[in-house]
């Protein structure tokens, strides 16, 4: 994985947020985490990502919502999951161990 320079990311970031949203962010930066426009803190390689994520909206807005609305229409519903029993089962084991004469545990 390469190394990321910062002042880099944080420039590239904040030329594709003001491209995508009109405005320029705010950035807070603390102990290597960083917090755009008061949100959830993040690293230096998820906001890259964001900046990778910014940039293609931003230059591709007829495409996105094509994607968004096809979605929706292939996801189908999880089947739903099949219960696994076995010929185990703890109160079953305890009642044939009360019946031949031991107690409870504690």
């Amino acid at each position: 994985m390469a190394k990321l320079d910062k002042d880099t990311v944080i420039a590239a970031f904040t030329e594709a947020y003001t491209k995508a949203n009109g405005k320029a962010p705010e950035i807070e930066a603390k102990s290597g985490w960083y917090s755009v426009d008061g949100g959830k803190n993040i690293r230096l390689a998820q906001l890259q990502e964001m900046t990778d994520s910014l940039s293609g909206a931003a230059s591709e807005p007829s495409k996105a919502p094509a994607k968004e609305a096809s979605k929706p229409a292939k996801v189908k519903a999880a089947a739903p999951a099949k219960k696994v029993t076995s010929g185990f089962s703890v109160k079953g084991f305890w009642a044939e161990q009360l019946s031949a004469g031991s107690t409870l545990p504690r």
